[in-house]
């Protein structure tokens, strides 16, 4: 059983001093999160912009007179709530402390604008992983060999491979379940999330375009094949691809550049939040694996302040390796996604001597391999991803 997830104490201890921002998918169980934080405090207020009476009290600006913690969900959808909470927590800050939500990115103030800088701290929400549904907390050092001494049960890692990391289908596991949410969730973001929040013509292409993403997911995108196969302009299927990142239905992942291993320089490889939708199952254990390293890194970005990316690794003479992580811009370890293979992949030996990378990774589905041959660490993936966030 599931305790509480993983941000909470650090959104709690957050909240007492800066407002908080927190971004994540449709249905990764923000609101739920926010829901719980607020029990934790004494005075506390809930109000969802998707709600008309709460959205009239909001902005009447009726707030308590004695200090407070206000959850204001899905705000974002105001067109205007920029600029509405930085006025509000610049007149109330010392008394309220406001606590966003939404599902949409709202780092928005990393970018330049109106800054709120100093102000508040962002969180991305993901799904459960496997360290997660297993409650078992991050303990890895940053640039030091991760500790994978915890191994998660069979019936987890099966389960999260199956029915995906989001609340929901995990926690049921039934597989009319998850075909049912899949298609409610699906025809809500295009109803609801792109309508309130994008001005698209072509909602139809969009969606087409997406079902295509599902069948290419963990595979190196090319814009130019997609627009072909819409039959649409190249600034069409760039901005239709933003926005689907920017409300966290995909995630890109960018080539590792440099002159040393003459690498790919374009390319991204695509992959989805709710990996239980890739096509078939090399490549919805390959999306489990990034979707773990995101959320690696994101959580090492958010809760301890490190500069972390994820890439992949590929050079034009087709060598390649899944994902290379850096902390801070050096790299940090590198990871290959293997089903049943134990051979040491030539790649990852490539790629680290020419790099230098400090640590090698070659994660199996199947088995519960764990030794080092040839200067990698062979090992399963149950103890492998449980080991991470």
């Amino acid at each position: 059983m599931i305790k509480n997830r993983y941000l909470s104490p650090f959104i709690q201890e957050d909240l007492k001093k800066k407002m908080v921002f927190l971004g994540g998918p449709r249905q990764v169980g923000k609101t739920t999160l926010a829901k719980l934080i607020l029990k934790s405090f004494e005075h506390a207020l809930y109000y969802s912009w998707d709600n008309r009476a709460d959205r009239k009290e909001l902005l009447a600006e009726k707030w308590p007179a004695a200090s407070a913690t206000i959850v204001l969900d899905e705000l974002h959808k105001y067109r205007f709530w920029k600029k509405w909470i930085k006025g509000e927590f610049d007149k109330h800050g010392h008394n309220l402390h406001f606590f966003v939500t939404g599902s949409a990115r709202l780092d928005i103030y990393r970018k330049g604008g109106d800054s709120l800088q100093g102000r508040y701290h962002y969180y991305r929400l993901h799904p459960f992983s496997l360290g997660e549904a297993s409650n078992y907390g991050c303990k890895q050092i940053p640039q030091n060999e991760l500790s994978l001494s915890f191994k998660s049960p069979k019936d987890i890692l099966a389960a999260l491979l199956h029915f995906g990391g989001f609340p929901e289908p995990f926690i049921e596991q039934n597989e009319k379940e998850l075909r049912r949410w899949q298609s409610e969730r699906f025809d809500r973001f295009f109803r609801e999330d792109i309508r309130d929040l994008e001005n698209i013509r072509e909602l139809s292409s969009l969606e087409l375009m997406t079902d295509m993403l599902h069948e290419r997911a963990a595979q190196s995108l090319s814009l130019n094949s997609l627009r072909e196969d819409l039959e649409v302009s190249h600034k069409a299927v760039t901005h239709w691809l933003q926005i689907l990142e920017r409300l966290y239905y995909i995630f890109r992942i960018p080539p590792y550049t440099a002159k040393k291993i003459r690498s790919l320089k374009k390319e991204n490889k695509i992959y989805l939040w709710d990996w239980a939708l890739a096509p078939n199952a090399p490549a919805r254990y390959e999306n489990m694996i990034a979707s773990h390293l995101l959320k690696f890194c994101h959580y090492l970005q958010d809760v301890e302040g490190y500069r972390m990316d994820l890439y992949y690794l590929r050079d034009i003479d087709k060598r390649e390796v899944d994902f290379l992580v850096t902390c801070n811009g050096r790299p940090w370890f590198a990871v290959e996604a293997k089903t049943d293979d134990t051979t040491p992949s030539p790649a990852l030996r490539y790629f680290a001597k020419r790099l230098k990378i400090p640590f090698l990774y070659q994660v199996t589905l199947n088995g519960d391999h764990d030794f080092v041959q040839e200067g990698i660490r062979i090992v399963g993936a149950r103890q492998f991803l449980a080991n991470l966030v």
